[in-house]
């Protein structure tokens, strides 16, 4: 007979709590209704240059990283930042910094590269859905957890 693992060693999973899907809007009424927008260049990759002074601030904070397996995030930006005039947001996917592929980096080389660099030219895409992966851990684990069973292999 095979063993089995004891219940309370399998992980827990915290998920976010339930919203509501917004309300239906037909599609002939979409073009002018505001709460729906057409406009999908917002998702498109664009760049920012940012020019750091010696001991400046970037004006941002990042997340994630190579350990987590989601990319370089921007967490944060602090308003009225060099980052936030040049239009970095947060939620926004780091893809590149100076030519370097941050989509499976460490997160310290990342903040290595962005606090060395003087001048950083980013390539950014706005990613709503990360708002979620960047929720504190202390936020997340006040949602309902659930335990899963990972039947044995």
């Amino acid at each position: 007979m095979e063993a089995r693992v004891p219940y309370d060693d399998y992980p827990v999973v915290f998920l976010p709590p339930y919203e509501s899907p917004p309300a239906w809007i037909p599609p002939h009424e979409r073009i002018y209704h505001p709460d729906y927008n057409n406009e999908l260049t917002q998702f498109l990759p664009r760049t920012i240059v940012l020019k750091k002074p010696p001991g400046a601030q970037l004006g941002f904070n990042i997340r994630g990283g190579k350990a987590s397996q989601l990319g370089i995030f921007i967490s944060k930006v602090i308003p009225d930042s060099d980052a936030h005039r040049a239009g970095l947001q947060e939620g926004d996917q780091v893809l590149s910094v100076n030519d370097v592929d941050f989509q499976d980096i460490e997160h310290s080389k990342a903040v290595e590269i962005l606090k060395t660099a003087r001048e950083i030219t980013m390539r950014v895409r706005f990613f709503p859905y990360s708002k979620l992966l960047l929720v504190p851990l202390a936020a997340q684990q006040t949602t309902t957890a659930c335990k899963f069973t990972v039947p044995p292999t």
